[in-house]
């Protein structure tokens, strides 16, 4: 029995996902009164909506430490593997991502929690995968943080042994220059028998070499959309085989271009927790993250604000579909995606954006519920 098909794998040409549900604020830095509240029954709520939709993913942020500030955005968050469980055990269609920061969860136990995740979601569960960047996250277990590339050198350890304890059916032995095990075997096997689909978040070079060979899409930061289309041919040209290729977004989609922008001056500029901002722009540096070029970190600010340093997906709800459009004829095949609140803005994207999408020939309608 192979893997079953999921809505990863559909014909949808730009693929989207609802992305920091799962943590307090999402990804907005704002002191706004609708600000996100991160509670079990709105990720709950927020998941069928977009189940129903026909939205591909749910992603989620795998974080240990808020961002301080009035706001502490992040400060409050669900763990995202029981989370993933959860919520595949309520949805129909939609595939759930657990996020694993690699270096804090041993690759057996972790494992078994993703392919118990996996049959309740009858093969709709996904694994990102990270390699690290926060110390002081790291420091809350005891650990310290390796140099950038060592990170995905201990990465694709711990993922070879994840790959192992999925397929193979004898007990095995380990040696690497992380891990040192024994007899190791893992039962059941992910449902389907075909390892859960493979997501990593990186946009370093050496991030970007290890998506190549090990997992199935990559999850990127846009730093430059003029050079994205290079970009992405560059990366697939090194991929012995086609990698699906993501980036991060945040939408603040209106009617009109004016009232966008006026939305996002108040979110950003009247509201915004700039203590916060400047909070993340010192532990990316400090942190030593590569996926934003030291000369342009500064630049994000505002951006940290209104989407934790995502991309901006601003303006009319003909100007949101159009930017999916130049994402898309770029080489991208999906943004996971915040909102300020999910669930009060998730029908601005059902009722006005996708309907654009599907005339751009993005998307296609969501199939009626089952």
């Amino acid at each position: 029995m192979s893997r079953p098909a999921t809505r990863m794998d559909g014909a949808n040409k730009f693929k989207l996902g609802i992305f920091g549900a799962n943590c307090s604020g999402g990804l907005t830095m704002t002191r706004a009164p609708e600000h996100w509240i991160a509670s079990w029954d709105n990720n709950l709520r927020v998941a069928r909506m977009a189940d129903e939709a026909g939205i591909e993913f749910l992603l989620p942020l795998a974080r240990w430490l808020g961002q301080h500030g009035a706001t502490n955005t992040q400060g409050s968050t669900f763990e995202t593997l029981t989370w993933a469980a959860a919520l595949l055990a309520v949805t129909q269609g939609i595939s759930v991502f657990g996020t694993v920061h690699v270096s804090l969860l041993h690759p057996v136990f972790a494992a078994k929690q993703m392919v118990t995740a996996d049959h309740v979601g009858k093969g709709r569960f996904g694994l990102n995968v990270v390699s690290g960047w926060n110390e002081g996250e790291f420091g809350m277990f005891g650990l310290d943080l390796l140099e950038h590339d060592e990170r995905y050198a201990y990465t694709e350890e711990w993922v070879t042994i994840t790959n192992r304890l999925w397929s193979e059916n004898a007990p095995f032995d380990f040696k690497g220059r992380y891990f040192d095990l024994h007899g190791v075997l893992g039962e059941p096997k992910p449902y389907g028998g075909e390892r859960p689909l493979l997501m990593s978040a990186g946009s370093s070079t050496a991030g970007r070499a290890f998506a190549a060979r090990t997992a199935d899409c990559l999850f990127m930061v846009i730093v430059d959309v003029a050079r994205l289309a290079t970009d992405i041919a560059a990366l697939r040209a090194a991929a012995e085989r086609r990698v699906g290729v993501y980036a991060s977004g945040h939408l603040i989609a209106r009617p009109t271009r004016r009232e966008a922008d006026e939305y996002n001056h108040y979110i950003v500029h009247e509201m915004g927790d700039w203590e916060a901002a400047e909070f993340m722009l010192a532990s990316r540096v400090g942190g030593r993250s590569h996926s934003v070029p030291h000369e342009k970190i500064s630049q994000f600010k505002e951006r940290f604000i209104s989407g934790s340093g995502t991309f901006p997906v601003v303006g009319s709800f003909d100007d949101a579909a159009a930017i999916f459009k130049r994402l898309s004829d770029a080489g991208l095949d999906g943004m996971a995606l915040g909102l300020v609140n999910y669930i009060a803005d998730f029908p601005l994207l059902q009722h006005e954006v996708l309907p654009r999408m599907e005339r751009l020939g993005l998307r296609a309608p969501a199939p009626a519920p089952i």
